[in-house]
């Protein structure tokens, strides 16, 4: 991941599944995690969300909101979280240019072929728009309880 605690956060302006669209401006004034994750529907993207949907309300008690980011389209997106009821906003960056600014595309190789994907990562922007914490390469499962640990220590 190219980015270090501290850094500004990379300008963002996608469409989420709300059918709204979203910036980086609007986080101002917030503290917000932003997870990327490869695909709707998958195991390990599934449980992940519904992980952070679970806790979704632990983390607004602690003054955290959640963004999910995939390549996947808001009508991927909107089915993805009607499915798993899903309380917060997944942005649809199918050209991947987030995910890119943010570190979380790489190279991956399966079965011998490589090819560039997203790498389950996240981050934390602070109110002033900074990045406060990142978690690059973070399994499903591990998301809330770092989040939470994180923002315990604060």
């Amino acid at each position: 991941m190219g980015l270090k605690l501290g850094d500004s956060a990379p300008n963002f302006e996608l469409t989420g599944q709300d059918g709204k669209n979203h910036s980086l401006k609007d986080l101002a004034g917030k503290t917000t995690l932003i997870y990327f994750y490869p695909k709707d529907e998958t195991p390990g993207c599934t449980i992940q969300a519904c992980a952070l949907r679970d806790k979704f309300e632990d983390l607004q008690q602690v003054g955290i909101d959640v963004i999910g980011v995939s390549k996947d389209d808001t009508a991927s997106h909107r089915k993805f979280a009607a499915n798993h009821k899903l309380p917060f906003v997944i942005l649809a960056d199918t050209n991947h240019t987030m995910t890119e600014n943010y570190g979380s595309w790489s190279e991956h190789s399966m079965f011998g072929k490589k090819y560039f994907g997203t790498e389950r990562s996240a981050v934390i922007i602070g109110p002033k728009l900074t990045i406060l914490a990142i978690w690059a390469k973070i399994a499903p499962l591990k998301t809330v309880p770092e989040v939470l640990k994180w923002a315990q220590s604060q």
